[in-house]
């Protein structure tokens, strides 16, 4: 299933999360630093929801008090809650 969430407080502006029950089959990032973006998606593909949530959650961007990663770990949060 595919799931969208907006991050709020970063340079990205829309998340794709595509899951097969708990696992995480593709993620797809929307603007931000490329790099980090497409290498985060990379990582996390093929993982378990709850593994890249407690993996990347609170992780911040310099002074923003959130990241990318921070911000698709609670998008995940968010996508489990309402599983």
């Amino acid at each position: 299933m595919e799931y969208r969430y907006r991050p709020q407080g970063v340079c990205s502006s829309e998340m794709i999360i595509e899951l097969d029950g708990d696992i995480i089959k593709k993620v797809k990032i929307v603007n931000g630093c490329p790099g980090n973006t497409v290498g985060v998606s990379k990582l996390v593909e093929g993982r378990k929801i709850d593994d890249v949530i407690n993996t990347l959650k609170g992780i911040p961007c310099g002074f923003k008090g959130t990241s990318c990663p921070d911000q698709l770990a609670r998008a995940l949060e968010e996508i489990k809650s309402k599983m």
